[in-house]
């Protein structure tokens, strides 16, 4: 069942300001309307319970909790969660971890919009949770 990009709900979690930023811009560009922020693993966790986004995009480094145990976590709350790690070139060796602990695809920094285009039709294609 497909959904409509402008009905999605999006959580965007990065400790940084800018990654944050830049990958927000990239989604209102695609027409979402619907975004979330965290600055931290233990938040997304908390924004995902509340908000329920049909596709979190999650940094692997962050403080307090990292990316693989938010997403350990979030799939625990809902097994059907879409959650796309993002990682900077010296951080690809934990992707396999973040693929073994349930990511549903991942991404390389710098980011790049038509990759994020991309994912973002998939999940509209498919349909959300």
């Amino acid at each position: 069942m497909s959904m409509n990009i402008n009905d999605m709900k999006v959580l965007v979690c990065d400790d940084s300001i800018l990654s944050r930023k830049k990958l927000k811009d990239c989604i209102v560009a695609l027409g979402c309307k619907e975004i979330y922020e965290a600055a931290d693993g233990e938040e997304a966790v908390e924004k995902f319970k509340e908000h329920r986004p049909d596709l979190v995009f999650m940094d692997i480094v962050m403080p307090k909790k990292d990316g693989i145990g938010a997403v350990t976590e979030i799939l625990e709350v809902d097994n059907n969660a879409k959650v796309v790690m993002a990682s900077s070139v010296g951080t690809q060796s934990f992707l396999k971890d973040a693929i073994k602990a349930g990511a549903y695809d991942f991404l390389q920094k710098p980011l790049d919009p038509e990759q994020v285009k991309r994912i973002i039709n998939n999940i509209s294609t498919q349909g959300g949770n």
